[in-house]
């Protein structure tokens, strides 16, 4: 039986996670659960026609959103776990994905366009808050 969608997306994270060998598979599915959830953010339901990019500096403000919600406080203790320190990591891993033709870019983007976004210590510290319902 040949393999589903899924199936071949996943071994494509695993050879490039085997190719890259700095970041564990969870933290590349981050990033991608991640930048659904900023291009969602920030584009809503646009058409499937039109442009949905996003900067390294959006990914990255979405991807700090993203793992607040999803670890609040222990945010930062996942993230080291991967071995992602500073924004410049994302952007090794978007990198990484874009080699692989799992996603794409624009000629005018960079992997420097992730560096020193913002200070993983005072993003996932001070920053979060318990939203309180009710």
């Amino acid at each position: 039986m040949p393999p589903t969608d899924d199936q071949a997306i996943k071994k494509t994270i695993e050879d490039v996670v085997r190719e890259v060998g700095l970041y564990p598979l969870e933290a590349y599915r981050f990033v991608q659960e991640g930048l659904a959830h900023t291009v969602d953010k920030l584009h809503g339901e646009e058409s499937e026609h039109e442009s949905r990019h996003i900067s390294g500096a959006e990914l990255c403000e979405g991807l700090r959103e993203f793992a607040l919600q999803q670890y609040g406080l222990l945010a930062s203790v996942v993230l080291r776990r991967w071995n992602i320190t500073g924004t410049l990591d994302f952007g090794r891993i978007v990198f990484a994905m874009i080699e692989s033709k799992m996603m794409s870019k624009t000629d005018g983007d960079k992997l420097e366009d992730f560096r020193g976004v913002y200070e993983f210590k005072k993003a996932f510290g001070a920053a979060y808050k318990i939203e309180l319902k009710g």
